[in-house]
């Protein structure tokens, strides 16, 4: 088992913990509702969508949480300002798990978390995500509206290094150290199979040097692999996207973004099973760990 040099930060997001030694606390399993081609939205711009289908996706979501032991947030995808206030008022009136507010709009990321915080959400929801080309009005926003938990996703240009990742993190936690944001979770960002390798590696050393939890967005490396039906089939995607989401696990990550919400029964599964795994490893290090853990819920 790898050692780390730096203390090992643990964050709390609504009644979730994110974070510390692999295998202390289960990896905590984030699925995406509302995202672009979802078939359960009805109308992106107005945020219309099949209210009973969401309930099921966002049920079967816990209903694995529960039976393995591994924590859930949600990540919620908005293109407006209109359709991110629905969604989020649908998913916290139908769970308590911590709420992702993602749109590839930062207005509609601020717009999203501000109505989040008016509403009483300010403990479980995320803003999703700051990335390194981030203007000031932007920093500024979270600023103002008191944002306490965030994603930093190290996307940029010099995406094919670790070290690009490394820097960019680092200037991303400058900037919101900076307005008081402590709650952080770093992406260390996968856009297809061979960057996957990048953000693991990355993940390590951000752990490693900074202490803070990271994850990555793993099912974008299988996503985004033009050739797996066509040279393999069908039969191949669904043990490319669990191998995807559970060897970032193996090397520390604190959470996974598994992609769809509809994939939870194949990813929580065999990232329980790496969990449980470490968990039982701990014993050899004088670590107990909760009744809670994998480690006891899957058998």
């Amino acid at each position: 088992m790898f050692e780390f040099k730096t203390r090992q930060r643990v964050i709390t997001i609504g009644k979730v913990k994110v974070g510390g030694f692999p295998g202390e606390n289960p990896t905590v399993l984030i699925g995406t509702i509302f995202y672009l081609g979802h078939k359960i939205v009805i109308d992106d711009k107005r945020g219309e969508f099949d209210k009973k289908k969401a309930e099921e996706l966002i049920n079967n979501q816990e209903r694995m949480s529960d039976l393995t032991g591994n924590p859930a947030m949600i990540d919620v995808v908005g293109n407006t300002e209109e359709a991110i206030r629905k969604y989020i008022d649908f998913v916290a009136g139908v769970t308590d798990m911590p709420i992702l507010v993602d749109s590839i709009s930062a207005d509609v990321r601020l717009k999203g978390m501000k109505y989040a915080m008016e509403v009483g959400l300010s403990d479980r929801v995320v803003y999703n995500s700051l990335l390194p080309d981030f203007k000031k009005e932007e920093i500024n926003g979270l600023k103002e509206i008191g944002v306490r938990n965030i994603v930093l996703l190290t996307f940029t240009s010099d995406i094919l290094t670790t070290r690009g990742r490394l820097v960019a993190f680092k200037n991303l936690l400058d900037a919101v150290t900076e307005i008081g944001i402590n709650n952080i979770m770093v992406d260390t960002c996968v856009i297809d199979v061979p960057s996957l390798g990048l953000a693991m590696h990355a993940i390590f050393k951000i752990k490693d040097e900074f202490g803070y939890p990271a994850g990555c967005g793993a099912h974008n490396a299988v996503a985004t692999w033009r050739g797996l039906r066509r040279k393999m089939g069908d039969i191949a995607v669904k043990p490319a996207l669990a191998v995807a989401s559970t060897i970032p696990v193996v090397i520390g990550a604190d959470f996974i973004l598994y992609g769809p919400i509809e994939h939870a029964d194949i990813i929580f599964p065999t990232v329980a099973m790496v969990d449980a795994i470490y968990g039982f490893m701990l014993r050899e290090r004088g670590i107990k760990v909760g009744k809670e853990h994998p480690l006891f819920k899957i058998a």
